[in-house]
């Protein structure tokens, strides 16, 4: 009786520990599982061009419809304080493919041009710079870069392609190397360095126009000179108009392009068809590396001018061409998401949503604006101080991973979007030089309550314009103005007449004493405050003065990429399908077209 009792003792004991051994592994079976869906998502980033944050619904604007981005907010972590690291295209897209500052790889101007003018320029981000596509490429990634590039293309010679994706970290590319201008469309006036042709142009008048007073001159006797002078002279001046006309008067053909990796594909492209184009080889891309992982950055054409919109949505919005091309901008974001959802790749995969920087203040035809609504926020694209400028949508999903509906109001910027995907990825970021992005993996998690940003330098090519201190102790958010740009007509809000605002010169503001505003309490920055009005004003300013003392000590000069040399075209450059000049191709077409 006792040995049977033994037995059964020993035998319940046996099946315990069975039942146990089978739970423990259960719970490590899903935690590995959770580990493997956490620890290499998908990433699917996708940033807008010249999209204003008033511009969509999650951020308040409630007459565009923006449906598919408004969802994407529902569903995961809105930041409301979330900062591109420069107003333009060029420097704001280097600095969030590198996780630093543009002006530390030469991607920012001292004065001149500060965005590249030409696929046939010879500047471009460094070869030395290493992007997130790149750590993720050795982490395992399937990576691509579908629509625009707009960080250079050769160095030397017409196929080095020393600055193209695919050297740069991407194992796929399709889009534009440019970047969208008037200019791509043949019934819009030209606006690529407007400035600079008109000058040229009437350069070439008045020396024309000399010419032919000789030439009468001659004819009429009244002057004594050799005709052969009069030739040499007639074919300088034919020289001159041909060496600018060369390029100036065929932007569209140069520019105007789309490549597949290293060919180029439609040459001038088809703008009526470059959405579709697009929005098809992200689909494709998606339903290639649906096995993961992967990392996938869509760089949206829209909403910059010259707001090519087809016709299911033209006239449609409430706030003419410029909305019908916002609302499109939603749809094809609304497409792309709608795939990552058939392919069952939605909880795997971290999707973020953005713009590179405010909307377009001086974007206009007439009385008619083309360019976006910053919200409360002053200033627009091109003005790195003000907050309409260089505030954009942040937007990050990540189902069961990032709390849905989650709003955070601490200040980030662009560039830690290249520690959080390295993290993401289980890579780690360079330690050889300065990364000014912080990983937002703990605030976006809520395992952290403030951000890791204490200070953010704000540049406007490489003059400091601004600086803001997020004092945690007490909450506030402090903003100090050194030099603002020069408002015309004044209290316009914008430099209305000239593309941009500048930078430097007659056309800003030095303020000493600086500039105050309390962004916690007047985020539209319309009430300076006083530096009579107590110690407060002087305790910030210095506070902020020591921050940018001791961040300018990390500066270290680098080759200006934007220097004119680097941007002014140069014919061995130029991107062609074909033998040069005669570049011209459709490889993309409809068969249904031709």
């Amino acid at each position: 009786m006792a040995f049977t009792a033994r037995r059964r003792r020993a035998a319940h004991a046996a099946r315990n520990s069975l039942n146990v051994l089978l739970i423990m592994c259960l719970l490590l079976k899903t935690c590995e599982l959770k580990s493997a869906n956490t620890s290499k998502p998908n990433i699917l980033l996708i940033m807008a061009d010249d999209l204003g944050i008033g511009d969509l619904g999650c951020y308040g604007n409630d007459t565009l419809r923006t449906p598919n981005i408004d969802r994407l907010a529902e569903e995961g972590v809105r930041l409301t304080q979330h900062l591109a690291a420069a107003p333009l295209c060029t420097p704001s897209r280097a600095a969030f493919l590198t996780g630093r500052h543009a002006f530390r790889s030469g991607m920012d101007a001292a004065d001149g041009y500060r965005a590249l003018q030409w696929n046939a320029g010879s500047g471009g981000l460094p070869q030395n710079e290493t992007t997130f596509a790149r750590i993720l490429q050795r982490q395992g990634y399937s990576t691509g870069l579908i629509g625009k590039w707009h960080q250079g293309v050769n160095c030397a010679s017409r196929n080095d392609h020393c600055h193209h994706p695919l050297h740069h970290g991407f194992d796929y590319f399709y889009g534009m190397p440019f970047t969208l201008v008037n200019d791509c469309h043949p019934d819009r006036p030209p606006a690529l360095d407007a400035g600079l042709r008109a000058k040229l142009w009437l350069s070439t008048q008045i020396m024309a126009l000399g010419v032919l007073t000789v030439v009468a001159g001659k004819a009429c006797r009244l002057i004594s000179i050799s005709w052969r002078l009069v030739l040499s002279v007639a074919t300088l001046v034919l020289l001159f108009f041909t060496s600018w006309y060369a390029s100036f008067g065929f932007v569209r053909r140069w520019n105007c392009i789309l490549m597949r990796n290293h060919e180029v594909t439609e040459q001038p492209m088809v703008l009526e068809r470059a959405a579709s184009l697009v929005l098809k080889e992200a689909v494709s891309f998606l339903a290639r590396n649906k096995h993961g992982p992967f990392l996938l950055f869509v760089s949206l054409l829209h909403v910059h001018v010259p707001l090519v919109t087809t016709e299911r949505f033209l006239g449609k919005s409430q706030h003419g061409l410029y909305g019908d091309n916002v609302e499109e901008m939603d749809w094809l974001v609304g497409e792309i998401l709608n795939a990552v959802e058939t392919h069952g790749l939605k909880n795997t995969t971290f999707t973020y949503f953005t713009s590179d920087h405010g909307g377009h203040l001086e974007a206009r035809d007439g009385h008619v604006q083309l360019g976006g609504w910053n919200g409360i926020y002053r200033g627009g694209k091109g003005m790195a101080g003000w907050e309409g400028g260089i505030r954009v949508p942040g937007i990050f999903r990540w189902p069961g991973v990032l709390p849905a509906g989650r709003v955070i109001h601490e200040p980030t910027s662009l560039m830690d979007v290249f520690p959080t995907v390295v993290q993401l990825a289980g890579g780690q970021v360079p330690q050889d030089r300065v990364i000014d992005g912080r990983s937002l993996l703990p605030l976006l998690q809520g395992d952290a309550e403030h951000s890791a940003h204490e200070f953010l330098f704000h540049y406007c090519g490489q003059y400091l314009h601004a600086a803001r201190w997020h004092d945690k102790d007490s909450g506030r958010l402090w903003k100090v103005h050194y030099t603002t740009p020069r408002f015309h007509p004044e209290g316009a809000g914008a430099c209305h007449g000239l593309s941009v605002c500048p930078c430097s010169g007659a056309g800003v503001t030095h303020h000493d004493p600086p500039l105050l505003f309390d962004l916690s309490e007047d985020p539209s920055e319309a009430q300076p405050l006083s530096p009579d009005a107590g110690p407060l004003y002087h305790e910030a300013v210095a506070r902020v003065g020591r921050a940018v003392r001791e961040h300018r000590r990390s500066l270290r000069p680098a080759p200006e990429q934007l220097s004119f040399w680097n941007v002014v075209w140069k014919p061995w450059l130029q991107p062609c399908c074909g033998p040069f000049p005669f570049c011209a191709c459709s490889r993309d077409a409809d068969p249904r077209e031709t």
